[in-house]
């Protein structure tokens, strides 16, 4: 539901066209996408302290779809941080690593020394 409510207020206050409101959607969709499949290649790497090349990977491929896929990303770190109930300082980390990929900087940065090419 707050999904919802969150996509309408966006269009109401950003006034948005029904064509751009698509367009944001499907930007979101793809976005959230791209976070799903940065945190499967995470969990199948399995590779220590890899978790912050991921966020970032994940954020800057989800930002990179547009304003929809920006949105995406925060959304799902927010409700993925308060659902798990995560330490401050870990997700004070984490959130770095988020921010560094929304805003479109190379997420490769964060990437550990001997995770494999695939990746």
């Amino acid at each position: 539901m707050k999904l919802l409510t969150g996509l309408v207020f966006c269009s109401l206050v950003l006034s948005v066209s029904s064509r751009s409101f698509f367009s944001f959607l499907g930007e979101a969709f793809d976005g959230a996408r791209d976070m799903w499949r940065a945190y499967s290649d995470m969990r199948e790497a399995n590779y220590i302290g890899s978790d912050k090349y991921f966020h970032a990977r994940g954020n800057y491929d989800a930002a990179k779809r547009g304003p929809g896929g920006a949105w995406a990303a925060e959304v799902i770190r927010e409700n993925i941080q308060r659902l798990t109930g995560r330490g401050a300082e870990d997700s004070l980390a984490d959130q770095a690593a988020n921010k560094w990929g929304r805003s479109g900087r190379d997420p490769n940065h964060f990437r550990p020394a001997g995770l494999p090419e695939k990746y």
